[in-house]
């Protein structure tokens, strides 16, 4: 950060948010192999719990902050540490305060996705190593700049998925040709969702900091549909459940297809199907991403349905000779499965997620972890892409001849399933629109897409100082 940009950022934290520290840039402490690791967590309502307790049970890790805007949360989870003897951390509600104590070594962020890349972003620079949950950006551009931001200060940056593993022994398979070409990489994401009815703004209850929750999001008022989870979805603070629990499908499909990064193009269908109620994002949506000769698809389906395959959440393989499905071998005309053939990954960064991190955190061996950032910021990006193509989008009706990705038989197939789910949830298709998303071309270099400025700003978020994501690093 230059020096500059080091006074800005002091004087807005002292005039917007009464800050009377600054986040260290002055490098890291070196661990010794037996060194005790100091860390601290930021979330701690939800996921975060699991955070707290993986990383106090571990040898020579030890929990000293949690870092949460909402006060209340903090006597339960002092309360958990005590029961399995850990030493009583420091509670902090703005995450600077931790970041500027010189012997905090890493920061685990299971915050909203709107704060994931921020604190990252913070925290490398602060000289801390990161573990930040799925997804790792809320959009394209911040993921961006905390990849490079991480790779500039030589960070380890730990993304909270496993996924990855299944989608890198497919691409292993449709690399040597064993099943011939992967047609189809498709991402499920079939989770009951209900109606969040209407919340009224209010003042934010007690002990809750709404300015630090708010971040880098918009400011607006506090009404009670935002803390502690049903903020997954609205656009400033979530991204759907394509970016909630699909992106962990998500990251899986892409690391299926060999070699692939950001696709050529995307197109998005769907909508709020079965209530009306506050949510701004789709309960139930199709995205389809081209790759030339093989396409991501992936399926939200918020309300009651079946299963695709078997599978509900989780991922389907479709190549020439048959479909990958549950680690099972599908052949084309054949009912029974077949034991699916052994391949092996040419490179996997997953497996046991806070044990590498903290592995790596001692043995600064980060390489395969940039590598590992780097696809977290793409498939987190892919559902970025999918929203704003349907954000982009217009009403139609259904139609009953409706073909909204023209020619393309495997997506064609997906709407029709789609269709039939929605008459199965009692929906009148006849007096029911859906959302046409915008086909979208895009730049995988420039990470931009291609002659549609409208469609570019959405790939960030006005800032709002001091909680603003760098433009450059």
């Amino acid at each position: 950060m230059s020096r500059i940009r080091r006074r800005q950022f002091l004087k807005r934290s002292l005039a917007l948010a009464g800050a009377s520290f600054v986040v260290s840039h002055a490098g890291h402490r070196v661990l010794g192999a037996n060194e005790t690791i100091r860390a601290g967590v930021a979330g701690i309502h939800g996921r975060g719990g699991g955070h707290i307790g993986s990383l106090a049970k571990m040898k020579d890790v030890e929990v000293a902050y949690l870092i949460d805007p909402d006060a209340t949360q903090f006597e339960r989870r002092i309360k958990d540490l005590e029961k399995i003897g850990a030493r009583k951390p420091t509670c902090v509600q703005d995450v600077r305060k931790a970041l500027d104590d010189k012997d905090l070594d890493a920061v685990s962020i299971a915050t909203c996705n709107h704060w994931h890349c921020l604190i990252t972003i913070w925290a490398c620079q602060a000289g801390k190593d990161v573990y930040v949950e799925k997804p790792l950006s809320q959009n394209v551009h911040e993921g961006r700049i905390c990849v490079e931001t991480a790779r500039k200060h030589k960070r380890v940056v730990q993304y909270g998925t496993g996924a990855g593993s299944t989608g890198d022994r497919i691409a292993a398979l449709a690399k040597a040709g064993t099943y011939g070409r992967l047609l189809v990489s498709r991402g499920l994401c079939y989770k009951g969702r209900g109606s969040i009815g209407f919340k009224e703004p209010e003042d934010p209850p007690e002990g809750l900091d709404f300015n630090i929750w708010l971040g880098p999001a918009p400011k607006q008022p506090f009404h009670k549909n935002l803390v502690h989870y049903n903020w997954h979805w609205f656009w400033d603070f979530g991204n759907g459940d394509i970016g909630n629990q699909g992106s962990h499908q998500m990251h899986a499909a892409l690391h299926a297809v060999p070699g692939a990064a950001w696709p050529k193009a995307v197109i998005a269908v769907g909508g709020r199907f079965g209530y009306k109620d506050q949510g701004q994002t789709a309960n139930t949506q199709i995205a389809v991403f081209d790759y030339g000769q093989t396409q991501v698809i992936f399926e939200v389906r918020g309300l009651k349905t079946d299963k695709y395959l078997g599978q509900g959440i989780g991922n389907t393989f479709h190549f020439e000779a048959g479909v990958v499905a549950g680690g099972k071998f599908y052949p084309n005309g054949k009912t029974e499965p077949e034991k699916l053939a052994s391949a092996k990954a040419e490179r996997s960064s997953h497996g046991g997620n806070f044990g590498r991190f903290i592995d790596r955190m001692r043995d600064r061996d980060i390489d395969n972890f940039l590598w590992n950032l780097e696809t977290a910021h793409t498939s987190a990006g892919l559902c970025h892409l999918g929203n704003i193509s349907y954000r982009l989008g217009k009403e139609v009706p259904f139609g009953s001849k409706s073909k909204p990705f023209g020619d393309n038989t495997a997506a064609n197939e997906t709407f029709e399933r789609m269709r039939d789910h929605l008459k199965d949830n009692s929906l009148d298709l006849a007096e029911t629109p859906y959302i046409l998303g915008r086909h979208l071309r895009f730049d995988g270099e420039k990470e931009r897409f291609v002659d549609d400025p409208e469609a570019d700003r959405l790939l960030t978020r006005p800032p709002r100082p001091p909680f603003d994501v760098p433009e450059k690093v």
